[in-house]
């Protein structure tokens, strides 16, 4: 290992962004938190933001340590937030162990993020089996290729995977040529809170958060995300 430097590496250092786009006031915060995510996130879609809707899914691992990746929101509602995946990877096995769970919208070019805390529970399968049909035929064969999280020889192991499973379910170009695996499904984020941030010059951002109508620090509801009745507003320090 390394010797601590003498002094801060200027790579990472130097490296500096003033924000100073905009700002973020409880008058123009939406009355629920799930009509302000959608705000923030049709201007992060009219900006052209790649992939607007990836999310840094925050899992308690096994040993208890932390754990991150970043995944695909496919559904926000009154109930919360959905992204699906393989249900025994890591991230499933952690879900299944301790069913909380943060989410982190990181939209950089408008120096915004969302950060979500909360319960995690599964969706129903009806649910889970109609947004897998929706999926490409390709996406659909490589939920059953990949035994997500296992550790695999080869590139070579999945191709011949792949290969033996197109070969099983042809594109026939209809929704249900390829069956919905057991091990895949859907997760629902139920939010005790949900952080707006916004970066201000000096370091001195605005964070609105809705919390749960009258708790000190959000207690698992479920509340309505669309309920403004069930959410107040906390402005937190920077």
């Amino acid at each position: 290992m390394r010797d601590a430097p003498d002094r801060p590496d200027p790579v990472y250092t130097a490296r500096r962004v003033t924000y100073a786009s905009g700002s973020l006031e409880e008058d123009g915060l939406a009355g629920s938190p799930l009509a302000q995510f959608e705000r923030w996130y049709a201007e992060s879609v009219a900006a052209g933001l790649p992939e607007p809707n990836a999310t840094v899914l925050g899992t308690v691992g096994l040993d208890g340590t932390p754990s991150g990746r970043t995944v695909l929101l496919k559904q926000a509602d009154a109930r919360g937030f959905v992204v699906y995946t393989n249900l025994l990877s890591r991230k499933g096995r952690e879900l299944a162990a301790t069913p909380r769970a943060s989410l982190t919208f990181p939209w950089h070019p408008l120096q915004r993020q969302v950060c979500v805390r909360g319960a995690v529970e599964q969706v129903p399968r009806e649910e889970s089996a109609a947004y897998f049909c929706s999926r490409p035929w390709a996406s659909r064969i490589g939920a059953w290729v990949s035994r997500q999280s296992e550790p695999v020889g080869s590139r070579a192991e999945l191709d011949e995977r792949w290969a033996v499973l197109a070969a099983r379910w042809p594109d026939t170009g209809s929704p249900d040529d390829v069956p919905l695996p057991d091990h895949w499904g859907g997760v629902l984020v139920r939010p005790t809170e949900v952080e707006f941030w916004q970066g201000r010059p000096s370091r001195l951002h605005d964070r609105l958060v809705f919390l749960p109508t009258g708790t000190g620090t959000g207690v698992p509801g479920p509340v309505p995300l669309d309920d403004p009745a069930g959410w107040r507003v906390v402005r937190r320090q920077p």
